[in-house]
């Protein structure tokens, strides 16, 4: 089978590692701090942002996926040169570009997003995804790259990090019988991308040519909103639903002198006061995906936290 690079070992790199492994391919991955290679997977330590130290990594590969993490408050520092290395190591080697995004391109939707949605963002992180995009497919569009891209909702799993999960960093809140405090209104409606799901996705639109030249949205179960989903993880425990209440805006606004993370979700109001949610049905058209049942990803997900967490 081929050569698969994935830049970026966080839980998207793995969990697509372990997809294409599974498919036979052989995968190499690539990150700052480097890692132990297996039987299955190679490590090597590189800087994303360095294009020849990537050209070189990815030399033979079929496709490179971008599965890099910056920090949330630096996206705009941070981002330009790294999306500028791949899309150049791409275009050197030859290998198709897969890069794993999200809806933040999309702005405030007027309803369900598709990948035909305008990319209406205003914001700062919204318009850094959207030179991503346009830049990588205006070099796709001459001919110069083959690009593709995956985007999806939060992600939720036990592969997940608690502190990056709207809904993992809630089950101890739920096993003490706690009120929840979540981001935004816990009622309105929400995609989740399960992170097994979001690795098929990459690893499918990484080896068929029918991906090129367009974003995919990660195939997802119906929604459920914040306080639909914690509940349903309560179950899952045998236990009962807890309050549900979210953190008053000025709270987060407040925090957020002080915490660049805080400051950053405070910018983002519009992705949790109102329906979130996505249509990913010409994925499920053109390549056959479908989500795992929301249910299996419940029990997965309480499944993998020790009852102490």
């Amino acid at each position: 089978m081929a050569l698969h690079v994935i830049v970026g070992k966080g839980p998207v790199g793995m969990t697509t590692a372990e997809e294409l492994v599974a498919r036979g391919h052989e995968v190499r991955v690539l990150s700052r701090s480097g890692g132990r290679s297996t039987d299955a997977v190679e490590h090597r330590q590189v800087d994303a942002t360095d294009a020849d130290a990537l050209t070189d990594a990815t030399r033979g590969a079929a496709s490179i996926y971008n599965a890099v993490n910056p920090a949330y408050h630096r996206w705009a520092a941070d981002w330009p040169p790294v999306a500028t290395a791949l899309l150049t190591a791409a275009e050197r080697t030859g290998a198709v570009l897969v890069t794993m995004a999200n809806l933040y391109g999309y702005g405030r939707p007027a309803g369900p997003m598709t990948p035909e949605t305008p990319l209406a963002a205003t914001d700062v992180k919204g318009r850094v995804r959207i030179r991503m995009w346009n830049d990588a497919l205006a070099a796709h569009e001459a001919g110069r790259v083959r690009i593709t891209e995956a985007r999806a909702a939060d992600f939720v799993g036990p592969q997940v990090p608690a502190e990056h999960s709207h809904l993992t960093r809630q089950l101890s809140a739920l096993r003490k019988g706690r009120r929840a405090w979540v981001i935004g209104d816990p009622d309105a409606p929400r995609t989740w991308a399960y992170l097994p799901d979001v690795a098929t996705t990459l690893a499918t639109l990484g080896t068929d040519e029918r991906a090129l030249g367009r974003a995919w949205h990660v195939p997802s179960n119906p929604p459920r909103s914040q306080r639909q989903a914690l509940t349903d993880l309560a179950a899952a425990m045998d236990l009962p639903p807890v309050p549900v209440s979210g953190i008053p805006w000025p709270v987060l606004r407040a925090l957020g002198v002080v915490v660049p993370m805080m400051r950053e979700v405070a910018a983002m109001r519009h992705q949790f006061d109102q329906e979130f949610v996505i249509d990913a049905s010409a994925t499920t058209a053109t390549f056959g995906l479908t989500p795992t049942p929301w249910q299996e990803v419940v029990a997965a997900t309480v499944g993998a936290v020790p009852m102490t967490a």
